[in-house]
């Protein structure tokens, strides 16, 4: 098991009414700033539950944070926030929303260009504002974690700002505001999740037989429960482990002390920022083919996954590899993504575009060792048309 410092100091509210105890966390002298997208946060329940929550408190709201947040349509919220002298931030919604929630809070005090907080993947960040998360989308675990993911469209970047201090002071999960998801967002977090999952425990062995054996315990339970929260979405214990599932899967334990990939991400930012794809449509894609172009430095683990996962242990190495990507590949599907570009209505992919982009972006000799080369990167993107 390789060395590892693990320290997560976000508290937790989890279940049936968890919103109301988030009032307890925040001074009542606060100016505190709500941060949501659009109608989902009030669909699902949750803008209103916080709003009663904080009933007393000077707030401010900021919504229409989109998916992929964009930094220049972020940038009147940090205004705001400074104009209004705000001291706390809350965001109510999914990983969009708590992302965008997380920059803000760090740009608000930063006394240069905003950008530099970006250009620098957060290592310029030295103070920020304490922000809470309310979630009402699980899948990118940002509720835990010290990274957020944005998107600067006008120079087609996607990048990762990570800093410790972005982890949220609390995170107030209710699986019942997850009831109001359509299907095409269930299916979404699932994924999202599941590739989290695999881009920390599909590497090679590290000796990390506990990491290994959560991370297989996560899987399981999307597995068992993805399907299901399709056909039952107001099944509380089914939206609970979901819920709960999505959280682990990145906030940081799994991933200690063993080795991480997390190149059909950075090949995914592309994607987005190029065609729109949404990040799980972009991971459903990338994943089975990544797996396939990348097997020869995968195939203990693969070989691992197969049989733990998918009960795979008869037959030949070469037909079990490929039987647990035609696994992975035949899950995505039954969640609702098409694992090919063409399943969006994205017949025609400018490889070489996408190329061109990692290269500017520095996003050469990723995953675990370090050795995907943009050639590799275009073999796996030619499987996916």
């Amino acid at each position: 098991m390789l060395n590892f410092t693990f320290h997560n100091p976000t508290k937790v509210f989890f279940g049936k009414d968890a919103i109301r105890l988030i009032a307890g966390e925040i001074p009542r002298n606060a100016r505190v700033m709500i941060v949501y997208g659009g109608a989902g946060a009030r669909a699902s329940g949750a803008l209103d539950d916080v709003l009663a929550a904080l009933r007393g408190y000077d707030l401010v709201e900021f919504g229409g944070i989109a998916p992929n947040p964009d930094y220049d349509l972020i940038l009147p919220g940090v205004e705001l926030a400074r104009e209004k002298k705000i001291d706390w931030i809350v965001a109510v919604g999914g990983g969009s929303v708590i992302d965008a929630a997380k920059f803000m809070s760090a740009a608000v005090p930063f006394a240069d260009d905003p950008f530099l907080l970006m250009d620098r993947a957060g290592a310029a960040i030295r103070q920020t504002l304490p922000v809470g998360a309310v979630v009402t989308l699980p899948a990118s675990g940002s509720e835990m974690n010290s990274r957020a993911i944005l998107s600067r469209k006008a120079y087609r970047i996607k990048k990762g700002v990570m800093n410790p201090l972005l982890h949220p002071r609390f995170a107030a999960l209710d699986p019942t505001k997850t009831y109001t998801l359509p299907c095409a967002q269930i299916g979404n977090g699932v994924v999202d999740t599941f590739a989290h999952v695999l881009e920390q425990y599909l590497t090679y062995p590290a000796g990390g037989e506990v990491q290994d054996r959560l991370a297989e315990g996560l899987l399981h339970v999307l597995i068992d429960q993805g399907p299901k929260a399709l056909v039952q979405p107001q099944n509380y214990d089914v939206r609970a482990n979901l819920m709960w599932a999505a959280t682990l899967g990145l906030n940081g334990l799994i991933g200690a002390g063993v080795p991480q990939d997390w190149s059909a991400h950075r090949l995914g930012y592309e994607l987005t920022v190029l065609y729109g794809l949404a990040h799980a449509e972009t991971l459903a894609c990338l994943v089975p083919a990544m797996l396939a172009v990348r097997l020869p430095g995968k195939r203990e683990k693969l070989l691992q996954y197969g049989e733990r996962i998918w009960g795979l242990s008869a037959g030949g190495e070469t037909k079990r590899l490929a039987e647990a990507i035609g696994k992975t590949r035949a899950f995505f599907e039954a969640m609702g993504l098409p694992t090919r570009f063409a399943g969006y209505g994205l017949t025609g992919v400018d490889i070489e575009r996408v190329a061109e982009l990692l290269a500017a972006h520095g996003m050469v000799d990723m995953g675990e060792r370090q050795d995907v080369t943009l050639d590799m990167m275009r073999d796996i993107l030619k499987r996916c048309l």
